[in-house]
């Protein structure tokens, strides 16, 4: 793939785009690998591959410029933005949003928000597209100023972009290196985006957590389903579950009597996991907003398979010392930071890595995730 981004030295966030996409992935399997070394021989599955352009399923644009003249996409060192319209990473849906959203910038006067001045109120535009296509489109704002000049244009956004489904506000008032704040204003009767993930609907609501990567975020939950079926535990907790697609996955497979639970810290992922419960009459299957860590300190009895999905900084030790002495015997660990699992591994020594995978979420780039079968020796 050819940018004229990266060759003009613009943006370089593809740090592999000159590496044939063949070697990236050897470069990954191969670091994966290494790291896990120390483990011993384990089985290594195929790489589960990704398309190498319009697989990102959310832009995450910063807004620069004035509001009549906007760039949509990076700050460069100086804090001035880098329009990066033209980014072939993003699905089809997304790249057609784009020019509308400039326009909508123009029409409404959105000022953006300057980093060095500290003044303006548009900080960043966050786009979801499904693969059928539907939008989720969010504003991050300084305040609720330009909430009124927004709601003026939504007719018209919804004309030229008629797969909208979800339009937000999202309140970052403070002046922080982050992409969006905690307070979120819906301003459209929907209020999820249908993301269909192999066989199921999953719901996703403003600021639910889902992978960049839907492709590669079904094959992760097909392999980790894989795990259970043959398993066939009685009791499975789904750690970290985001919106509940690991867990979600482990259900279908799992025999009548099971139970599953899905324990993620963000309550509007779990709202989202819920309704896709309730949408596909599920039993035995509860979802709640806590702490993965306090929950499992908390359970007097441990699940029989236990899945992890943590952030890139990993379980942590706490959480890796209680799975060290709780008798769990199988454990599906989904890293997005091999380094953090190597660190985890180590205080789990009762359990040994038998099977991984390498999955290809983010093409281009150093990152990949990792998804280890863990049984105790």
């Amino acid at each position: 793939m050819r940018c004229h981004y990266f060759d003009a030295g613009l943006c370089r966030s593809c740090s592999l785009l000159e590496t044939p996409y063949a070697d990236q992935l050897t470069g990954k399997q191969h670091d994966a690998q290494t790291l896990l070394e120390p483990w011993g021989s384990l089985s290594w599955l195929p790489p589960v591959t990704s398309a190498d352009q319009a697989f990102r399923n959310k832009a995450k644009l910063v807004v620069g410029g004035t509001s009549q003249q906007p760039t949509l996409g990076i700050l460069d060192r100086q804090g001035q933005g880098i329009d990066l319209t033209d980014c072939q990473l993003y699905l089809p849906a997304i790249s057609r949003a784009i020019p509308v959203l400039a326009d909508l910038i123009r029409r409404a006067d959105l000022t953006p928000y300057s980093v060095q001045k500290r003044k303006g109120e548009l900080k960043n535009i966050l786009v979801t597209a499904s693969d059928s296509g539907e939008l989720m489109v969010r504003f991050v704002l300084r305040s609720k100023k330009l909430i009124v000049a927004l709601k003026r244009e939504l007719s018209w956004l919804h004309e030229q972009l008629p797969q909208l489904a979800v339009v937000s506000v999202n309140l970052l008032r403070e002046h922080v290196a982050l992409v969006e704040g905690n307070e979120e204003i819906i301003l459209t009767e929907r209020t999820t985006l249908p993301m269909q993930v192999n066989d199921l609907t999953l719901h996703l609501r403003p600021q639910s957590f889902f992978q960049t990567n839907t492709e590669i975020a079904a094959a992760l939950y097909r392999q980790g389903q894989e795990w259970v079926a043959k398993a066939q535990p009685g009791t499975l907790w789904d750690l970290y579950c985001g919106v509940g697609g690991f867990a979600l996955h482990a259900a279908q497979v799992m025999g009548e009597g099971s139970t599953v639970t899905g324990i993620e810290v963000s309550a509007e992922a779990i709202e989202s996991a819920r309704r896709t419960v309730v949408e596909y009459g599920l039993d035995g299957i509860t979802f709640a907003a806590g702490d993965a860590t306090t929950f499992a300190l908390g359970q007097v009895e441990p699940p029989e398979v236990l899945v992890v999905n943590p952030p890139r900084r990993g379980i942590g030790g706490e959480l890796a010392h209680w799975i060290e002495k709780s008798g769990i015997d199988m454990v599906i660990y989904s890293s997005c930071n091999a380094k953090s699992l190597v660190k985890d591994l180590a205080s789990m020594s009762s359990l040994k890595p038998v099977t991984a995978r390498v999955v290809d979420m983010f093409p281009h780039s150093t990152h990949y995730e990792t998804i280890v079968l863990l049984q105790r020796a």
